[in-house]
């Protein structure tokens, strides 16, 4: 089985990226914006929009000392854009919760991921399961970039290198060194993002793919 350790599900249902069980990568039609980002109205380049507020409810996520999620160049200087990012670090490390814990239908998750992104979401997670798999590692986030859309619309695009991350059995414990052997540790993710009412910016669609030159 050749599974990558953590292609988080950013991808739509009908994208869903699922190494173990088929696909390497979504559509070659994934894009470094969403489409309608940049040319949706009211599109911006600043805002003087907060920065995320602990006010909205946002919950604690605490990851296991084998696990982390490194977020390389995740501030831009601009608010909005920084709150995006902050947002979607909080929805990176729940998906990473949620599969830890062998959890589908996590309350961490939904708080960060709505619609199609929540639904495959669910899928991933229970893939994991399926396959009994965990993982432990380090996965590097970096090269963010944002593209808003409105006041309350935004486009991310952003890599992962999942080299220094392994496939883990949840049964034995035991990790397997070489389940990131065959195939490209670099995936390139694009995220539809949605400010709610309560002010969070939650994920509601997007895509992936694997080996994406971007990232390497």
């Amino acid at each position: 089985m050749n599974r990558r350790t953590l292609s988080l599900a950013l991808a739509t249902a009908a994208t869903l990226v699922l190494s173990a069980c088929g696909t390497d990568e979504a559509p070659s039609s994934a894009k470094d914006t969403i489409e309608g980002a940049e040319k949706g109205e009211g599109a911006q380049k600043e805002s003087p929009s907060a920065e995320p507020s602990k006010a909205a409810g946002r919950p604690e996520i605490k990851l296991p000392d084998d696990v982390d999620n490194v977020f390389e160049g995740w501030k831009t200087g601009d608010k909005t854009k920084d709150a995006i990012l902050a947002d979607l670090e909080q929805n990176v490390d729940a998906m990473s919760d949620a599969i830890l814990r062998g959890e589908t239908e996590s309350p961490k998750v939904a708080f960060y991921r709505q619609e199609e992104a929540l639904v495959s979401s669910v899928k991933w997670i229970q893939a994991w399961l399926d396959e009994d798999l965990s993982y432990t590692g380090t996965v590097r986030y970096y090269q963010p970039n944002v593209v808003l859309s409105g006041d309350r619309g935004a486009g991310v695009g952003y890599c992962a290198d999942e080299s220094k991350a392994f496939n883990k059995s949840r049964k034995t414990g035991k990790v397997d060194k070489n389940s990131n052997a065959d195939d490209s540790p670099y995936i390139r993710y694009v995220m539809q993002m949605r400010k709610s009412d309560d002010g969070v910016w939650q994920a509601v669609g997007g895509n992936s793919k694997r080996g994406d030159a971007k990232c390497g």
